[in-house]
């Protein structure tokens, strides 16, 4: 069950002295993130701010992650369980989850699609902070037409590289483009998992 600010109370806080656990999942690569636990101010906060909140035990307050480092979680959707005594919370983070720089909680050894889905926070964080010293910002500072332009730029390059042999230049440049398509569905507010929702029905 998805939970909503009108179905809160379909969650069973009582089997843990008014905490649940919360696995976080990267609502594009579906990733697990981490494990936090959560009472009913932090749901509710959650769901109110959109920012991921925990309950921390060791502080006894509640945590809104990201509140120090500047890598928050961005909600994308809630869910309980079958026994309603665990939350599964989908969400797109905007810079690395675990404290020691990593990606996830669980070490940074992950496939390459999920790589994808880390590189798109990363450039939500530029959007949403942007550094006179990031080429993403300067990207978004200068418009979707500058953004627009450096596609068709990177397009027509993978395109030359195609015709020749050498493999390394051809990635560089598929990289290139991969990087600045992330830049233009930001611009255009269009997230990675849309694309792949879309990928998805037509291979259906």
């Amino acid at each position: 069950m998805t939970i909503t600010a009108e179905t809160l109370d379909k969650i069973d806080f009582n089997k843990s002295a008014g905490l649940v656990p919360a696995i976080i999942q990267d609502a594009t690569s579906g990733r697990v993130l981490m494990l936090g636990y959560m009472n009913d101010a932090a749901v509710s906060n959650t769901l109110a701010t959109g920012q991921v909140t925990f309950f921390s035990r060791s502080k006894n307050r509640l945590w809104v992650k990201g509140e120090s480092s500047g890598h928050y979680l961005q909600l994308q959707s809630m869910m309980i369980d079958c026994d309603a005594d665990t939350l599964l919370v989908q969400a797109t983070p905007s810079g690395p989850v675990c404290h020691t720089g990593q990606s996830t909680c669980f070490g940074d050894d992950f496939q390459a699609l999920s790589f994808l889905g880390h590189l798109e926070g990363v450039v939500q964080n530029r959007f949403d902070h942007p550094s006179g010293q990031s080429y993403t910002s300067s990207l978004f500072k200068a418009g979707l037409d500058k953004i627009i332009q450096k596609v068709g730029e990177e397009a027509i390059e993978v395109v030359i590289e195609a015709k020749n042999d050498d493999k390394d230049l051809f990635l560089g440049e598929l990289a290139d483009l991969t990087f600045h398509i992330l830049v233009l569905l930001r611009a255009k507010g269009i997230r990675l998992e849309e694309v792949i929702d879309v990928l998805r029905k037509r291979h259906q």
